[in-house]
């Protein structure tokens, strides 16, 4: 199926021109999200204006919980839209996750794929981000220390993607072994990790798998958002492989639920909620139910792919989405959001 930079462009192609959102690969009426309702307050009390956004994450503070998650780079079409994820991340003051970096280790991509060289201010929270699987396939702590020298990052993050890699044509399968190599291999990384799924999510006993790791905290990335099995299978030229790809579309634990096990199971780690979020309103049931933040990609990719300001201009929307949000939930700021109630189908949370 060609080299990792041919791939990636491919990758690019698909989410652009393919119906690879969960809502619509599973033929879904509405956004998972929509089944939640957050309390509505008729009398906040507040001013609209005063409420504040801003967020403590990591000891940085960020205009907004929000992060643009990891996407792409590692070729010339993936370096045009990180250097507009990234002017706009630094414009907005939000958060910023890279694509895998697994061609930057491998010494196959140059820096400049990923993070533009000339920028006037760098974004707050930048994220350096690697498949954990590749510490089966050569990768050393050695790559990872690299990588970070590189890119200057804020925090690290090992990406979980079976069902990815086992869909796509030249998939790295073996995972054998892997949660030791993490354990052995986190407390040695110099800044804090994250582990992340891909778009299946975490189920229970996959949570309690990362009990013994010195993470930092979990980003969810649930069923819900982008179909990696359906791309992968769409990539594929054989008919086996795109049959699993449409089979395994839907398949994984819904963002919500995986972000619910996660802040009971992590009470004290941070918390990155993603997977299908596409608004403000999203972000804020997302905070309300126990993250620290929420991460889009595809909107972004699709925003980045006309220009900075087309990414600016969503960034705001989503920041004044999740304001308005606040305002009628009666929260002041994103501390008071933590506190307020949500609701399934009529029952308490």
């Amino acid at each position: 199926m060609g080299t990792h930079k041919s791939r990636k462009d491919q990758h690019i192609d698909i989410c652009l021109t393919e119906n690879i959102d969960y809502s619509k690969t599973c033929h879904c009426e509405g956004n998972p999200f929509d089944q939640w309702h957050l309390d509505h307050d008729a009398l906040p009390e507040l001013n609209l204006e005063n409420l504040q956004t801003k967020c403590i994450f990591l000891d940085i503070q960020l205009s907004a919980p929000l992060l643009i998650g990891s996407m792409t780079g590692g070729t010339v079409r993936a370096a045009e839209i990180n250097h507009r994820l990234f002017e706009a991340a630094a414009s907005c003051q939000i958060g910023v996750s890279l694509g895998s970096q697994r061609s930057l280790a491998e010494g196959t991509s140059c820096m400049s794929d990923f993070i533009p060289k000339a920028l006037s201010k760098r974004p707050p929270l930048v994220f350096s981000n690697l498949g954990a699987v590749q510490l089966n396939y050569g990768v050393t702590l050695k790559h990872i220390q690299r990588i970070i020298e590189l890119t200057q990052c804020d925090a690290f993050i090992f990406h979980l993607n079976p069902l990815q890699e086992a869909i796509q044509p030249e998939g790295n399968t073996d995972f054998s072994g892997l949660a030791q190599k993490l354990e052995n291999i986190i407390p040695q990384v110099p800044v804090p990790v994250f582990i992340k799924e891909v778009g299946a999510g975490f189920s229970l006993a996959t949570l309690k798998k990362l009990e013994s790791l010195s993470l930092a905290g979990i980003e969810i990335a649930g069923q819900g958002g982008t179909s990696w099995a359906r791309i992968e299978g769409l990539r594929s030229k054989k008919g086996c492989n795109r049959k699993l790809g449409e089979l395994f579309a839907s398949w994984g634990q819904p963002t919500i639920e995986s972000l619910i096990a996660c802040r009971k199971l992590f009470p004290q780690k941070l918390i990155i909620a993603s997977g299908g979020i596409r608004n403000g309103i999203d972000i804020a049931k997302s905070i309300v139910l126990g993250a620290d933040m929420a991460a889009l990609a595809l909107p972004f990719l699709q925003a980045a792919s006309e220009s900075t300001e087309a990414v600016i201009q969503l960034i705001e929307q989503l920041k004044q989405e999740l304001r308005v949000a606040m305002f009628v939930t009666g929260a002041q700021d994103i501390l008071d959001l933590k506190k307020k109630k949500i609701s399934c189908h009529r029952e308490e949370r």
